[in-house]
């Protein structure tokens, strides 16, 4: 049995856009996802698709259909394989005995990192800010903090032409358990 997690951007940030978390497990049930587990007040979800061989992509376009119809047509959806996310946990570079996980970032990506792409990105000139690029990740350490990091997925988004969503190490973490476990949430 596989789980994906999905990971939304544009809900439950500010005031605007709010999603309960029952709601959002409602719209993945109706989609007939079982298993659906959300983290609370995130927009973020782990569950188990329906067989039939579709894969993250197609769920990430059906959820943000869903979410259009309810809600908002500029919220976006990235779906991940739950062993994905589990070994985006596992590689963060950052030791955790030296950071707050709160003070660090996981932008999530659509696709692979063209290297080639961010060749020219001087890590010095975003001090004291620590980045290092994955495969479809970039992790940032942000000591002063995430709101104050120029490290932003916005950067990700045009410098690789991908779309993007950032979560912080405790989110990261706790969806990765969420995978994993089988107690329901």
């Amino acid at each position: 049995m596989t789980r994906y997690v999905a990971l939304s951007r544009g809900i439950n940030v500010g005031r605007h856009r709010r999603v309960p978390m029952p709601t959002l497990r409602e719209w993945l049930a109706d989609l007939g996802c079982a298993e659906v587990r959300a983290y609370p007040r995130s927009g973020n979800a782990v569950f188990v698709p329906p067989s039939g061989g579709t894969g993250p992509d197609a769920w990430g376009e059906a959820l943000e259909r869903a979410i259009a119809e309810r809600l908002s047509p500029d919220v976006r959806v990235l779906v991940l394989e739950g062993d994905e996310l589990c070994r985006v946990a596992a590689r963060i570079p950052f030791s955790s005995r030296d950071i707050d996980s709160a003070q660090l970032l996981v932008t999530f990506l659509s696709g692979p990192v063209d290297r080639a792409r961010l060749a020219d990105l001087d890590p010095a000139a975003y001090a004291p800010d620590q980045l290092h690029v994955g495969e479809r990740e970039v992790y940032v350490h942000c000591p002063d903090g995430v709101r104050r990091s120029r490290l932003t997925q916005a950067l990700w988004e045009r410098r690789l032409g991908l779309f993007g969503t950032a979560r912080d190490g405790n989110t990261v973490r706790a969806l990765a358990a969420m995978v994993t476990s089988d107690e329901p949430r």
